[in-house]
């Protein structure tokens, strides 16, 4: 079986994003269905596999990543460092037999993704 892994980086200031809340929703009928949600550790990443097992099926999901919460914590005193606030970002998976790694590398202005391995 696949699974579906994630990460946050920050951008700005070079390390990884601790204690990020993400929420993991599958689209069903253009309607977002909630699975489950996690926390970052110190290293940026979840501590278990967001989705595996016979939840691990082929279809469209979402991850909500909630940077805003995380930028103000950072107190980087910036005019307005809570830019970002939500980062959601719509994938598809294709293959329940392959690893879907979906990090989100992010700074207060701005992020990017992409399929990593």
């Amino acid at each position: 079986m696949g699974f579906l892994t994630t990460h946050v980086l920050d951008t700005a200031n070079g390390c990884p994003a601790a204690k990020v809340h993400i929420e993991l929703y599958k689209i069903v009928d253009n309607k977002t269905e909630y699975i489950r949600d996690a926390i970052t550790n110190g290293d940026g990443r979840c501590d278990a596999e967001i989705l595996k097992d016979s939840e691990f099926v082929v279809g469209t999901y979402e991850l909500h990543f909630h940077v805003g919460n995380y930028f103000k914590s950072m107190n980087l005193g910036v005019k307005d460092h809570s830019f970002l606030d939500l980062v959601p970002i719509r994938f598809y998976i294709s293959s329940a037999e392959e690893h879907y790694h979906v990090p989100l590398l992010v700074s207060p202005f701005s992020y990017t993704t992409y399929r990593g391995s």
